[in-house]
């Protein structure tokens, strides 16, 4: 268990010798974030399984380990987590981190820019964002966490990417339909947004991204942007993996009209549950949530999509099938049952917004963290971008 002032030291030296190895200068490491160091109160505690890297072949002829994937997602700062996205995203984030993989986590402010954003919160939220990741169980000591816009490289290798990609590649993206279909007038930047992810994963080199099934595309736009650039220049990217969340845990429905993905941006909040809520709003939520005339409780989510998003909810969190919920709450109707998910939910949710409201208190230190976390995928970026210049032809 770590406090604040050695998690931000393992952070901070395991930055400096990303730099060194790479033959980077330390002052990727801001002064700024090394004065966070020095006489930071002690605040959220990180269970460690073990040191970064400590996996490895044991004596007598044991079998290799299996090797590690380099893996990179992000979230935009817009809205506040909710349940669908730390079940279908955030949860397995943690999971990789736990599994010692090379897990690489950006708050992504540049793509939320794509619409438009009131300047006067969106630096809080960026905070915000990073706060909930941490309070979620990402470690900033053994995960690469930042802040996007704190990395050049991603702007610089967008450009390009961007110049390698096709106008008619882009408007058959799903997602670009969708989201311009209710504008009047649609921002270049919604347009080419997802070369600016491909240039988000391919600057790591990861080989594996978490993604939903609706980010398929974009994936597979990643790794033949990453094979054209190969056949151009010579082999520079590994066209990267999707790992899809196969599960109903990654498809969370809306409280309020379960037909439909729990999303941060629908109007209605009684929709979602977020994870700053207290514990009377998420019982009235749940109170509230839409089900149908029948009484007894059982999974279906063909005909039943309502009462099956509280059972998926409540067997994401218990970690019980949908058979033994259904035999647990046999005599109950879909009102108690509520209860129930509600009792569940609040107590799992308890300590994660403690933690949330405990790192918000310290900005400052937020900023350090986030100030290190920059330093860590800056010293990564610049040593690609410096090897994809040269192979353009941009330096010798």
């Amino acid at each position: 268990m770590l406090p604040r002032r050695r998690l931000v030291a393992a952070a901070r030296a395991v930055a400096q010798q990303e730099c060194r190895a790479l033959g980077l200068p330390l002052a990727f490491v801001s002064p700024r974030c090394q004065s966070h160091v020095q006489g930071s109160p002690p605040t959220r505690r990180f269970s460690h399984t073990g040191p970064r890297g400590s996996e490895h072949a044991t004596e007598g002829g044991s079998q290799p380990p299996t090797p590690k994937k380099t893996i990179f997602s992000g979230i935009q700062p817009t809205g506040v987590l909710h349940l669908g996205n730390y079940f279908g995203a955030v949860r397995r984030w943690v999971e990789l981190q736990e599994q010692g993989h090379n897990v690489i986590f950006s708050v992504v402010d540049l793509h939320s820019i794509t619409l438009p954003q009131d300047p006067a919160s969106l630096h809080s939220q960026i905070l915000n964002m990073a706060a909930s990741l941490i309070a979620c169980g990402i470690d900033p000591a053994r995960a690469v966490l930042f802040q996007q816009s704190r990395v050049s490289e991603h702007a610089q290798l967008n450009w390009v990417l961007g110049c390698l990609t096709t106008i008619a590649r882009l408007g058959h993206l799903p997602q670009y339909k969708e989201k311009s279909a209710a504008l009047k007038e649609v921002p270049l930047g919604l347009y080419v947004y997802p070369v600016l992810q491909a240039a988000d994963i391919l600057l790591y080199r990861a080989t594996h991204v978490p993604v939903g099934e609706d980010q398929l595309q974009h994936i597979q736009l990643a790794a033949h942007l990453a094979r054209v650039f190969n056949n151009k220049y010579g082999r520079t990217f590994r066209p990267p993996h999707s790992m899809v969340c196969d599960d109903a845990t990654g498809r969370l429905r809306s409280l309020r009209q379960p037909t439909k993905k729990m999303s941060k941006s629908e109007a209605d909040p009684k929709s979602r549950i977020e994870l700053t809520d207290t514990p009377d709003q998420i019982l009235e939520k749940l109170k509230k949530a839409v089900t149908d005339c029948t009484s007894a409780v059982y999974y279906d989510p063909e005909t039943r999509p309502g009462v099956s998003n509280l059972m998926t909810i409540h067997s994401a969190i218990a970690g019980l099938s949908y058979d033994e919920i259904r035999a647990q709450c046999e005599g109950k109707d879909t009102g108690q049952y509520k209860l129930l998910v509600a009792d569940v939910v609040i107590e799992h949710l308890r300590p994660i917004r403690q933690e949330l409201t405990r790192l918000l208190e310290d900005k400052a230190h937020l900023v350090g963290l986030l100030d290190l976390g920059a330093a860590r995928a800056k010293a990564i970026a610049a040593s690609t971008w410096t090897e994809v210049r040269r192979k353009v032809g941009l330096s010798e």
